[in-house]
């Protein structure tokens, strides 16, 4: 589970509560059915208008996807994978590779090693798998734009609603204790809009990006693999060329590790 959208949506919830208790602003004011209606139905409304059936078909997938943690393989394991596999092809040959291809759990990562055993030309197997992560991210660009879309309309819709307000409170100026409690009534639904466009919907839409922008860099570091195992450079070669996807703290980490195997060998 993704702990960071609880704690954020949590704490979300508790500076507004919390502001308001300490502005004494009554709480019983955000039970507001009509602000709820006008600034959660009216922005599915919109984005009902502006996104197609095939795409707000999977808004459902996508909220599940922020409270669950990506099974991304980690990045010095998948160097590791990348080494074992060329020392193997070093010395037994590509279609040495062949058993071992049906124990990779990752379906990208086992396409491009069936096509490279198949013997499918370097430049081929780099345009395909290229193509698929192009067509991959974009499918998450439109998810997150989603997200970024209703987070634009909610706070303007926000002001709608207290226009709204303001109209039905003004329409009967008899009674000014009950003007002053519709007219604060009629903010209810600004806040509402706010705080869904930029506490809820703007930061999903960020986090869904970046959850992206990992899985495609994982991806790129894949493709990278595969065509130095084509390729049959070294061990060595791959760990330098797929180190640069790591972290300073992740590369010394690992170049630790490596002189640790390496002392262990000799001894």
């Amino acid at each position: 589970m993704e702990k960071s959208t609880i704690i954020g949506i949590l704490l979300g919830i508790v500076a507004v509560v919390l502001g308001m208790f300490l502005k004494h602003a009554p709480l019983t004011n955000l039970i507001n059915p009509a602000a709820f209606i006008i600034i959660l139905v009216g922005t599915a409304a919109s984005l009902f208008i502006g996104f197609p059936m095939a795409e707000l078909a999977k808004f459902p997938k996508l909220i599940k996807l922020i409270f669950t943690t990506p099974k991304l393989i980690a990045r010095d394991e998948l160097i590791r994978l990348f080494m074992d596999w060329a020392t193997i092809t070093r010395r037994e040959g590509l279609l040495a590779l062949e058993t071992q291809v049906d124990e990779i759990k990752d379906p990208f990562l086992r396409g491009g090693m069936r096509m490279i055993i198949d013997g499918n030309d370097q430049d081929f197997v780099r345009d395909v798998l290229l193509e698929d992560i192009a067509a991959t991210e974009e499918r998450h660009k439109a998810g997150a734009l989603i997200f970024s879309q209703a987070g634009m309309y909610a706070p303007t819709l926000g002001v709608l609603g207290a226009v709204i307000g303001l109209i039905a409170a003004l329409s009967d100026m008899s009674d000014m204790n009950k003007l002053a409690a519709a007219i604060a009534a009629a903010f209810v639904a600004t806040l509402l809009g706010i705080f869904t466009g930029y506490v809820l919907w703007h930061p999903i839409a960020n986090k869904l990006k970046r959850m992206s922008r990992r899985e495609i860099e994982i991806r790129i570091m894949m493709v990278e693999g595969l065509l130095s195992i084509q390729s049959g450079v070294s061990t060595i070669a791959i760990s330098q060329k797929l180190a640069v996807f790591l972290t300073p703290t992740q590369r010394a980490k690992m170049a630790e590790q490596e002189e640790g195997e390496l002392i262990e060998q000799k001894a």
